[in-house]
């Protein structure tokens, strides 16, 4: 091209396009240089494995539900035997349940499950079975001299649709789903050889709602279950899975109790939170003894106040659970309840306080008498249900529930 040449519209550039096509490679080339930055300082995030994929091991020494950490959600059941069930067809439904309960708390399809994807959340599902006399004595068993009703107390109200039972099921998980699935497919097992007599549901609070190992609460608002047993101690393998004076077939095993324990949040409402705390013994904030700080600080039943009345009272729950007598000492595995209220009420709430003893006699029964000849927390607590059960051993995988017994 000549001096005396022009460039062509098409190819005409001017200053104003030459500076702005060099701000735009500039600002393409940081942002490809952020975006390098960002993609370097930002490693791929790893998922944390689900809490539904985690299993509770079904076979072993044990039956699991006893020394687990207790999940979110449980399903209680209590079945009556049909007329005339003897050992054979006991066999029989221990076989069946076992089987099912061992694949379900893996993961698995129970082996004529209609429903196989409600199965694959185990969710820490475990299923626990404990006997009632009458199932011990079609067994042809001999029963440990506690497992018959608890001895009647003043303070109960018991209502017969929530006690006693054959055959007991306590199906429990961190998930509500993965509860109901297995109890639906536990009683489709059952029900050519036994009818539902009750079903009690209850719940605590969720994974990951509180830091593991924290002490639960129940409706009143209260932490309950403080300084309970610890999985693997000498007190737990004594009083817990101890043989006591129990026959051989139950060695290994350990009695249960379960109250249904109806508590009167409408009455309670109209108590300050002094009140409260006195009636327990413990603060509502944390859980202390009202003579200490922290939740498991040991509490001072001398320590008196000002004017000389005792900073935990003589009446507190607290006081009147307590024993000088170490043995009398049990593991508590509680869950809420909160059913349809009842006309002209807010709520029908309570606690399914259930326990594990080696000897119900021996260990349960001497608290529940002292709780109720005095403990001012019956003025918001009435027991409306009981029930007693022996919970045998575990067994080992190509085996049952049950299997020393029969």
């Amino acid at each position: 091209m000549t001096g005396d040449q022009q460039p062509s519209a098409g190819r005409r550039l001017s200053r104003r396009h030459l500076l702005l096509g060099g701000a735009a490679a500039g600002i393409g080339a940081v942002g490809a240089v952020g975006i390098d930055l960002a993609t370097k300082s930002s490693p791929p995030a790893i998922a944390e494995p689900l809490n539904g994929s985690r299993t509770v091991p079904f076979y072993g020494v044990h039956q699991a539900g006893i020394d687990t950490v207790p999940q979110s959600n449980a399903t209680i059941i209590a079945l009556d035997l049909n007329a005339g069930t003897d050992a054979p067809t006991l066999r029989r439904l221990m076989k069946i349940l076992t089987s099912d309960a061992a694949r379900l708390s893996q993961g698995e399809s129970a082996l004529a499950d209609s429903e196989p994807e409600l199965a694959v959340v185990p969710a820490r599902l475990t299923v626990t079975f404990g006997f009632g006399p009458g199932l011990v004595a079609a067994a042809g068993g001999t029963a440990p001299t506690w497992l018959r009703p608890l001895p009647p107390f003043g303070v109960d109200r018991l209502d017969p649709a929530w006690g006693d039972g054959d055959l007991l099921l306590q199906i429990a998980a961190d998930d509500a789903l993965t509860v109901a699935h297995a109890t639906r497919m536990l009683l489709k097992d059952s029900r050519s050889f036994a009818t539902v007599r009750w079903v009690q549901t209850g719940f605590r609070q969720a994974p990951g709602s509180v830091k593991p190992g924290t002490t639960m609460r129940n409706l009143f608002g209260q932490v309950d279950g403080t300084i309970n047993f610890v999985p693997g101690t000498p007190d737990f393998e004594r009083l817990v899975w101890g043989a006591a004076n129990n026959p051989s077939w139950l060695h290994g095993g350990t009695g249960f109790v379960l109250r249904r324990i109806a508590m009167d949040l409408d009455k309670w409402d109209k108590l300050d939170r002094s009140g409260r705390e006195a009636s327990v013994g413990r603060t509502l904030s944390n859980g202390a003894p009202l003579t200490g700080v922290h939740e498991t600080d040991a509490a001072d039943f001398n320590a008196k106040t000002a004017i000389g009345f005792p900073v935990i009272a003589e009446f507190s729950h607290m006081r009147r659970a307590r024993s000088e007598n170490p043995d009398e000492r049990i593991l508590r595995r509680g869950y809420n309840y909160d059913d349809t209220p009842t006309a002209g009420s807010v709520s029908n709430s309570g606690l399914l306080f259930v326990t594990f003893q080696a000897d119900v006699d021996a260990q349960f029964v001497p608290i529940q008498r002292r709780i109720d000849e005095l403990d001012l927390l019956n003025v918001w607590i009435t027991p409306i249900g009981s029930a007693v059960f022996a919970i045998p051993p575990g067994c080992a995988e190509g085996s049952y529930i049950g299997d020393t017994l029969f």
